[in-house]
């Protein structure tokens, strides 16, 4: 019996030199859950995801993720310069083996349901907007339909409007294909709308200290929801002492 998909972190730590970022991380997310890492900026946020993805040598500790695939979206959309919308798109593909016809065809499709004209298909990253160039990268990320989903503070830049758009398309793939989610975040709202749980991360080092989790379906969290549940969590004292809301008036 094949075992079940999971990303589970032991006893994690981290240092750059001799100033330590992350000290004795803990947690686990299994096949269709969404955990979002939320905490101050400079808190080793992205540091964790990096460990999580590979992209940096585990010091201390383990990560074991047996994933069967991932891909990213960041913060930034990091598309290549010298290519254009579709095949900026495509490049997951074809780094799967998937050919050059079938790929495209497959990336001209994702395009159109973020939102892209197919007069965009043909643009360069210069020729594109801020909001234009992060459907792009959704779009790269999801068009290769991973199992792990990895999410460094991509709605960070983008209006409101976009942001609410981006997000329940993620919601409908958590729900159609069990999409299981890593997402850092420092935006409380976001988070209470995309996650099943929520780890909060303080910072100098950056360490878990509270887990809030949420049983409500996603699809199902309208703005009241989100509003009413922000409202809670920021009366929270370690929300509170974490973001240091007293010195604005919180508490």
């Amino acid at each position: 019996m094949a075992s079940l998909e999971c990303l589970e972190v032991k006893r994690l730590n981290h240092s750059f030199g001799f100033t330590q970022i992350l000290k004795d991380i803990n947690f686990s997310i299994k096949k269709g859950e969404v955990l979002s890492i939320v905490g101050p900026s400079g808190g080793g946020k992205t540091t964790l995801m990096h460990l999580c993805a590979n992209l940096l040598d585990v010091q201390e500790g383990s990560v074991e993720n047996t994933f069967t695939s991932s891909s990213f979206a960041f913060q930034e959309a990091r598309l290549l310069p010298w290519k254009n919308v579709i095949d900026n798109i495509a490049i997951g593909l074809l780094a799967k083996g998937i050919k050059n016809k079938v790929a495209k065809k497959m990336s001209e499709e994702i395009a159109l349901k973020f939102g892209l004209e197919k007069d965009d298909f043909d643009k360069f990253p210069k020729d594109l907007s801020g909001g234009m160039k992060q459907r792009v990268s959704f779009a790269r990320a999801l068009v290769v339909n991973p199992s792990l989903l990895f999410l460094d503070e991509p709605f960070s830049a983008l209006d409101i409007g976009l942001k609410m758009e981006l997000q329940t398309y993620l919601i409908q793939m958590v729900k159609e294909k069990n999409l299981t989610i890593l997402f850092i975040t420092h935006d409380l709202m976001e988070a209470i709308r995309l996650s099943d749980k929520i780890h909060l991360l303080q910072a100098d080092p950056g360490h878990i200290i509270k887990e809030f989790e949420y049983d409500l379906s996603q699809e199902k969290r309208d703005d009241k929801f989100v509003y009413n549940e922000t409202a809670k969590i920021l009366q929270d004292e370690t929300i509170i002492n974490t973001f240091e809301l007293q010195t604005i008036g919180f508490k």
